[in-house]
This record gives structure tokens, sequence and C-alpha cells, in this order.
């Protein structure tokens, strides 16, 4: 049993506008899990520098981080419950991310399977920094001795490395329990929402077609065209689990339509076994609509008042340095850095 009292940590990048996938994958899930345990939710400002679009034009980077601030917000999450800053603000996080380079090894990030995604054929002309994005990540989660982490199904190998750096950690330095192995935290009925236009492709951020994403920022009759434009399969919706099978399109919308209605997906195919899509697609479009639109107004007030949510990132920034900067302390005296 840890000693490590309960502690959430997770974030995103402020890279692209963020979409329905984010809101339903983890905002939505951030907003439960704030009135549960201690929340720290942060814009991951220094990993949007390992996308070469990341550090070319800087003030958009601002710009952006404020429009991501904004999201959590805009969906619930509450800045006076939970910590709300962008990672750079808290500069703990990069020196543990140098001690966590010198304690990972080479073979474990040989073996990430993101990095091998995104540099593709030429890994020679990837940045150092997106190779090693894992450990920053590590560095970002254990600089607080978070226990529980939201994320979704791609990042659980990097979740996986930060118990590995963690255990090595306190092996190497004869501090047993020192950090702790944090948890994943996946929940929700659409926790991996995928493409409009193919269902067997993750919603992003950065895909070619706006019409594969739902944005935040979308009004109501854009929402509403996306989801009637949305691919779907001749065949009319199946009235069990198993005729999804096969359906990826079919089964993408009903995981949409039971995550946005908090309600089970047996229960949202019973409802519309039989019937078309258009006629599920209106419904559907009726509750995106409903859900959605709050949000994208929300924002756009926040965003009226930059100097206001600056304010907010400010101060959760030094809330989280209240956290970060005594642990990072131990480190620094556990190595040998400091007497």
């Amino acid at each position: 049993m840890t000693k490590h009292a309960p502690l959430v940590l997770s974030g995103m990048q402020p890279t692209n506008t963020l979409h329905l996938g984010n809101y339903l994958g983890a905002l939505k899930n951030w907003v439960k899990i704030q009135h549960e345990m201690p929340c720290l939710y942060c814009v991951v400002d220094m990993h949007a520098l390992t996308q070469e679009s990341g550090y070319a034009v800087p003030n958009a980077i601002s710009q952006a981080i404020r429009e991501v601030a904004a999201a959590y917000i805009a969906s619930g999450v509450d800045p006076a419950r939970a910590v709300l800053f962008n990672q750079s603000q808290v500069p703990e996080h990069a020196e543990l991310a140098w001690i966590f380079n010198c304690v990972a090894r080479l073979g474990w990030l040989d073996r990430m399977t993101q990095f091998k995604e995104k540099s593709g054929k030429h890994k020679e002309r990837a940045s150092v920094g997106l190779y090693t994005y894992p450990v920053l990540m590590a560095a970002d989660i254990l600089v607080y001795k978070a226990t529980h982490v939201p994320v979704g199904e791609d990042q659980r190998q990097h979740l996986e490395l930060t118990r590995d750096i963690a255990q090595k950690f306190n092996n190497d330095f004869g501090v047993p329990d020192f950090f702790p192995s944090p948890e994943p935290v996946i929940t929700g009925a659409a926790t991996r929402v995928m493409s409009l236009r193919d269902g067997t492709k993750k919603m992003s951020k950065t895909d070619e077609s706006d019409y594969s994403r739902i944005n935040l920022t979308d009004d109501a009759d854009t929402i509403a065209q996306k989801i009637r434009k949305a691919k779907t399969d001749p065949n009319p919706l199946p009235d069990s689990e198993k005729g999804l099978e096969g359906r990826p399109e079919a089964e993408n919308l009903l995981n949409i339509y039971a995550a946005l209605a908090d309600e089970p997906r047996g229960h949202v195919i019973a409802r519309f076994a039989g019937q078309s899509f258009s006629t599920f697609k209106s419904e559907l479009a009726d509750l995106a609509v409903e859900k959605l639109t709050p949000i994208a107004a929300e924002m756009r007030g926040l965003l009226a008042d930059p100097a206001g949510v600056d304010r907010i990132l400010k101060l959760g920034a030094e809330k989280a340095r209240e956290i970060a900067a005594p642990i990072m302390a131990d480190v620094k005296r556990i190595v040998g850095l400091v007497a």
C-alpha cells in the first residue's frame, strides 16, 4: 500500500483547437475527478515545442495556451477547486526531466511506439525533444508525486515508462517509495473518439479535413453539418452490441451519443435499433449542439479577457510550485546536487 496521498495530474498540448475527442476523452472526466480528489491540470506548452510548428511562431503558442486554458474552464474545470497552470511556468518540470534523462535508458525510449509513428521513416531528422518527450512527461507527473493520471490508450505506454523511471530512481538512490507508481485513469463511454470521416482512425487536431472532427469552438450550424456529413454505412442501426462488429462508424457515433448523454451505450442502441442513420444523426446533432455550444460561448467570453486567463494561469503556477519546489529540493539532496 502506497503512503502517497491521492493526487491527479493531467494535461494537453496547446497545439491546434481542442475537439470533441479531447472533451469526451479527457475534459469531461477531469470535471468529475476534480470533485473526488486533488487535481492539477496543466497546459503542457513545453511539449508543444517538440512539433516543428511549436517553436516557429512564439506568439501563436502564447495564444494557444490561453485557448486551451479557456477550453478547460469552459468545459467545467474549476480553478478554485483544481490547480490550472501552464507547464513552462513551473521550472521544476524541466529540472526533474534532466535528472530523469540520466535515470532512463535508451532501450526504454527505443520501445516507445509514438516516437516511431511521429518520426516516420526519417528518425534521424526528429528532434531530441520528441525522442525524450516521455521523460518530460514522467517529470510532469512525478514532480508532484501524482498517483493518478487520466490518459488515453495512446499514452498508456508513456505512463508505464513513468513507473519504470520512478522505480529505478527509488532503487538507484536507496529511497524506497520516494516516488509513487502512478496509476492510469481511463473512464467513460467514449474515451477514444474516432474520426467522423473514418471510424478506424482517432479524431485528431491535425487531420487535414475539418469535417473529421467537431472543434470546441464550432457553432451550432457547423456542429450539425459535420454530424450530418459524418461517414456511415448503408445498414440501419443495430439492435445489439454484437451488431456493431465490423461497423466502426456506427460504433463511433453511438459511443459519442452515449458519452454526451451520460447513458450506457446499450441503452442508446436499444432506443435507436433499426432506425436509419438520418434519424439518429438528427438526434445526435441536437444533443451535440445542446452540450457543446455553451462551451464555445464560454470560451469566447474568457478569451475576450486574455489578461484574466493569464492571471488564472499565474495563480495556478504559484500553487503548483508550492507542491513541486519542496519535492525538487528533496530530489537534489538525494542525488547529491546539494548537501
